[in-house]
């Protein structure tokens, strides 16, 4: 499954009123609005149900777990079905179990998970086609993790690319691969390029891909953070009006939401929100 066909089905999670007692234990910027938090995500999921022909609400709450409003960290959906991962972020591992039951309840096949020392978070790894699943090598997902998914996605004739990332402001804050490019259709994706690996630019020409780049006063407002509806079709927050220009210059139509607390606020935005259950 690629990152750009259209979306059948799609998975979400809202946000939780008590989990945001824990905001500053999991990074988030400020204390949130639970009020204006609900409102974002529910106006969200309209958007995303007016494009999507089903939307499946995940909600068993993650107690203390504020960051379980991003639903596609725990897991890696594969077209034999979903493998658990394991967060890099430890107080995120008990959001993997929960999430896995909902999902088998939904009719999915989950897999076994990965076992320790293998760290994953779905943030750091996406397919750019049906066969090649890109992943980055971060402070959340290690080579054991990697080691694990080789074998098992090469029996579904996908090959792993991987990718060492950035330093950036250290392990106390996310970096993940998906924070700095979303494919939006075969052949283009919209990047920050300064946080490139020279491989993956590299990778992106020789395959005729092209980038939408992100400005850098745009980059910790999410712009790089866009989820792709289907070809040329995508979603991002409100908050990036030079990249979404630039990529309605490209062909690409696009819708925008409100997310200063559910986005912005925990830097997190639309791929982070969902996780994408079936393309076609």
């Amino acid at each position: 499954m690629n990152a750009y066909d259209p979306i059948q089905r799609i998975y979400v999670r809202p946000p939780n009123e008590a989990a945001f007692e824990q905001w500053k234990a999991y990074g988030w910027h400020a204390e949130p609005d639970p009020q204006v938090a609900a409102e974002e995500h529910a106006r969200f999921v309209e958007a995303l149900a007016a494009e999507v022909p089903d939307v499946v609400v995940g909600r068993e709450p993650v107690p203390g777990d504020p960051d379980a409003v991003y639903a596609y960290d725990p897991t890696l959906v594969t077209e034999a079905g979903v493998i658990p991962l394991r967060p890099g972020k430890e107080g995120r591992r008990d959001e993997v179990p929960i999430v896995s039951a909902e999902l088998e309840a939904a009719g999915l096949t989950v897999l076994p998970p990965l076992d320790a020392p293998a760290t994953a978070e779905g943030g750091d790894m996406f397919f750019l086609d049906d066969r090649t699943l890109l992943a980055g090598l971060s402070y959340r997902t290690n080579e054991a993790a990697i080691e694990q998914l080789r074998p098992r996605l090469a029996e579904q004739g996908v090959d792993i690319i991987t990718f060492d990332l950035s330093h950036f402001h250290g392990p106390g804050e996310c970096l993940h691969l998906m924070s700095f490019i979303s494919p939006l259709d075969a052949d283009l994706a919209v990047v920050y390029l300064p946080m490139m690996p020279v491989r993956l630019v590299h990778l992106l020409e020789a395959r005729g891909i092209a980038m939408v780049e992100v400005p850098e006063e745009e980059f910790l407002s999410l712009g790089p953070n866009v989820l792709a509806l289907g070809p040329r079709r995508a979603i991002t927050v409100d908050a990036n009006p030079i990249t979404r220009s630039r990529m309605e210059a490209a062909g690409v139509e696009v819708q925008t939401y409100a997310g200063n607390q559910i986005c912005l606020n925990g830097d997190g935005g639309p791929t982070c929100l969902t996780r994408p259950l079936a393309r076609a």
